[in-house]
């Protein structure tokens, strides 16, 4: 039997989020070839949480539990944490010190891909298209002139390294524009600030499926608010629609810009990439690594289309993290 740690919660606005992705994951594997052991990793506190909810505290030298006595090491860790620290890196290296095998990309990937900014500009002289954008750190002076004869109005404001839609604000006037900055400096210290792309938007998972880079259906992404926040992401005010209502050319562009961008980056694990359609031509948004993994989530909304079952999907990820 495998030890499997799955590890959910996190330090950022994201952590309810995480923690269903994580129950979702523990629930789908199958008992019989694996121990899975939900560890809920918080600034406040990293535990083993058994099925009454008992709480045993992580050793953190070796990531190991002692229950009653017994300790307990793992032979793979499933991550399930979206934002910091599973999605930006850290875990990634720390279990790579510790030599324990996880199942998301590696420590570089993650940083890169969390990066917004960053992301972007390595993608780009590989021709992949994006939103003309404006870039802020904290105690940087507001032009807010200059910002707007850059992007344009109307335009997006966005924590640089945040996922789940937190703090991202649709400026249409002149005087929105300094409080959507103030909004998304409650999230991070940096901000990209894009022209706004009108066009469809639509969502790709990447995964390496029994080896195999595999581009799964593309969803269509309709908000019933002004644009995908955190409202039509995860409290039902979108519809995503699998497969996307696309022309077959498109369908191609999409999937092979996903594809390169998987490829180009060196990606394992999953990944879910946004773009919007412009003019037929995807323009990136962004890559998400740790996608959120509950039953309603876009990724395995696109993996059933597919034809994988979650228990497939999941434990696909934790064979090909035991390979690595």
């Amino acid at each position: 039997m495998t030890n499997v740690a799955i590890i959910m919660g996190g330090y950022s606005s994201e952590y309810k989020i995480s923690l269903t992705s994580g129950n979702v994951v523990f629930n789908h594997l199958d008992t019989s070839k694996f121990n899975a052991y939900r560890i809920h990793i918080f600034k406040e506190k990293w535990v083993y949480v058994d099925a009454n909810e008992q709480e045993y505290p992580i050793n953190k030298n070796d990531f190991s539990v002692d229950v009653d006595g017994t300790k307990i090491t793992f032979d793979v860790v499933f991550n399930a944490i979206h934002g910091t620290p599973g999605e930006d890196g850290l875990m990634q290296a720390y279990f790579e010190l510790l030599q324990i095998p996880q199942t998301s990309c590696n420590y570089y990937q993650a940083a890169l891909t969390f990066n917004k900014r960053d992301l972007l500009s390595v993608l780009k002289p590989y021709g992949i298209k994006t939103a003309t954008s404006y870039y802020l750190n904290k105690g940087d002076e507001i032009n807010t002139k200059l910002i707007i004869e850059t992007v344009g109005l109307p335009c997006f404001v966005k924590p640089n390294k945040s996922g789940s839609s937190f703090g991202i604000s649709k400026v249409k006037t002149n005087e929105e524009l300094l409080p959507a900055i103030e909004s998304a400096y409650k999230e991070d210290n940096e901000i990209i600030i894009e022209s706004f792309l009108d066009g469809t938007e639509v969502s790709v998972g990447v995964i390496n499926f029994k080896g195999e880079i595999k581009v799964l259906p593309i969803t269509e992404i309709v908000s019933e608010n002004d644009f995908f926040d955190y409202e039509a992401k995860y409290l039902g005010k979108s519809q995503e629609i699998t497969p996307a209502r696309i022309s077959d050319e498109i369908k191609v562009k999409v999937e092979a810009t996903a594809k390169k961008a998987y490829e180009v980056l060196k990606m394992s694990g999953f990944s879910r990439s946004e773009f919007i359609i412009v003019d037929g031509e995807p323009h990136m948004l962004e890559m998400n690594t740790i996608p959120g993994l509950t039953t309603e989530s876009i990724l395995p909304q696109q993996a059933r289309e597919a034809g994988i079952s979650l228990h497939e999907l999941f434990e696909n990820a934790i064979e090909l993290a035991l390979k690595k």
